[in-house]
């Protein structure tokens, strides 16, 4: 006879089937796809407005750069305690708590009366958004098995790689829509009916899962490792009032913290303690570090590559904030389209099918600098579209698939610090790509005034360079799986396809 169920209370999961997977796990994934696709895009789609900005509020340039590098900073700071944190005390409630502080901070952004209320409001929207970011990894560990995790890392690989691709066209929509002083503001109100659909429909979809008991925060692990990120982001964020310069000594303190910070985790992970980021997650599971190492290189290029164009369409060759976005698109339409079919063949391709896109991103961007240098002024936008199609397919080839080789084989019981600590490296990354590569554009525009040609030429390509070295990384890793391979079944070789599993 079968066992009489209790009645389920209103607002309760319904009762799941014997495999353990939450049968509205597909509907709860769009719902933290679309918080995570709002929090990335908001590093990007201030850039366009803040010259806007800038004069509506009176803010000095130093100032209004905060508005950006304020956001990236808190959003990097927090990612791997509040992976920890909702691995600790529930993902649900890490989640949706963030994404009510968001909408709030949103909110309180778009109506702020002077840029001091306007940089606390950024700065408290990007600790939200840290807090958001880490979830999404962890509830797809949490809510998926076998091939539908591929797939849904492959829709959260999507997001991430597309929200920053059409951040710059994002804002120049808005900005062209809602003109005049104020329109700025809609960058962020533009958040908060969004912000409340997805609020309302995750505590109704998210899962109840009840973490266990013990759960103990690493105190010390969480001041030495956000002390140390600081201190590495400091001076990049500081870039544009001259903090390279005068901070440097902060990338060798936040270095030395670092250090000091892998050598605590270790001592608490040898002790049975419950470290922030457990050295295992380096050590023992399978394609995580090389995937962490590849995601870190390849946002230094991707990031900075951004504001170099906005720079060079809108500085150089004087166009409007919709045109410049306008201009990048067809990156931002390859990207969406190789992403969507990438997460179907990673696993059938595994990190083949990184290496190819990092072809093509450096072959397209690379491609796209030197047309950019010679391309008349009227067809800028045009002649570089194919190129720019092509490096935009190739990303979507990389950052979608390389998040689910990173994550793929990572304890459900980590996901939150694991998912944390690939988007800290990837916002580290993101904070060298933003502060380098436009300091190159400057310093080479700084010996010809007329220069911008040879200014974002040089910049790009330098962009490029980190790109190589993630492929480096992925064809080394690629390499030795087939290795690997040939070692345990040399006589299928012949037959099997490529796998997935990365080492």
């Amino acid at each position: 006879m079968r066992a009489r169920t209790r009645p389920q209370s209103a607002g309760s999961e319904p009762e799941r089937p014997q495999d353990g997977t939450d049968p509205r796990r597909w509907k709860a994934l769009w719902v933290t796809l679309v918080a995570g696709f709002m929090s990335l895009l908001d590093v990007t789609i201030v850039a366009v407005a803040l010259p806007t900005m800038q004069k509506d509020l009176h803010a000095s340039a130093p100032a209004i750069q905060w508005v950006v590098s304020g956001y990236a900073l808190a959003f990097a700071l927090v990612l791997v305690t509040a992976g920890r944190l909702g691995d600790a005390i529930g993902r649900r409630r890490i989640f949706l708590l963030a994404l009510g502080g968001f909408v709030l901070c949103s909110a309180a952004a778009g109506a702020a009366p002077g840029i001091g209320t306007l940089i606390a409001a950024r700065i408290a929207q990007g600790v939200c958004a840290g807090c958001l970011a880490p979830q999404n990894s962890a509830l797809i560990q949490q809510m998926f098995r076998g091939g539908e995790r591929g797939r849904a890392f492959g829709l959260f690989g999507a997001t991430v790689g597309i929200s920053s691709a059409v951040g710059p066209v994002t804002g120049g929509l808005i900005l062209a829509v809602a003109s005049g002083p104020e329109g700025w503001r809609w960058i962020f109100y533009v958040n908060v009916p969004v912000g409340v659909v997805a609020l309302v429909l995750g505590l109704r979809l998210l899962p109840r899962a009840h973490p266990a008991g013990g759960q103990r925060l690493d105190l010390p692990g969480v001041a030495l490792l956000g002390t140390g990120v600081l201190a590495l982001m400091l001076p990049l964020v500081l870039a544009e009032s001259g903090g390279v310069g005068t901070v440097w000594w902060l990338f060798l303190v936040g270095l030395a913290l670092l250090a000091a910070f892998a050598r605590w985790e270790r001592r608490v992970a040898t002790r049975d303690g419950q470290p922030l980021l457990d050295p295992r997650l380096l050590t023992e599971t399978r394609g995580y570090a090389t995937g962490a190492a590849i995601a870190t290189l390849y946002f230094v290029g991707f990031s900075g590559v951004w504001l170099v164009f906005a720079l060079f369409f809108q500085n150089g060759l004087g166009y409007a904030p919709l045109r410049s976005g306008l201009a990048v698109t067809p990156f931002a339409a390859g990207s969406a389209l190789a992403a969507f079919v990438a997460g179907r063949l990673v696993e059938r391709l595994g990190r083949l099918l990184t290496v190819c896109g990092l072809v093509a991103v450096a072959v397209g961007l690379g491609g796209a600098a030197l047309v950019l240098h010679w391309a008349p002024a009227d067809l800028a936008t045009w002649l570089p579209a194919p190129l720019l199609f092509l490096g935009g397919v190739g990303s979507g080839c990389v950052i979608s698939p390389n998040v689910t080789m990173t994550l793929r084989h990572v304890p459900v019981r980590m996901a939150g610090a694991a998912g944390g600590a690939l988007q800290t490296g990837q916002r580290i990354g993101g904070a060298i790509g933003t502060a380098a590569l436009p300091g190159l554009f400057y310093l080479v525009l700084a010996e010809d005034h007329d220069g911008y040609r040879a200014a974002v030429t040089v910049a790009v390509m330098c962009g490029v360079l980190p790109v190589l070295a993630a492929l480096w990384l992925a064809v080394r890793d690629w390499r030795r799986h087939r290795r690997d391979t040939r070692r345990r079944c040399p006589e299928d070789m012949s037959h099997s396809p490529v796998h997935a599993g990365q080492s």
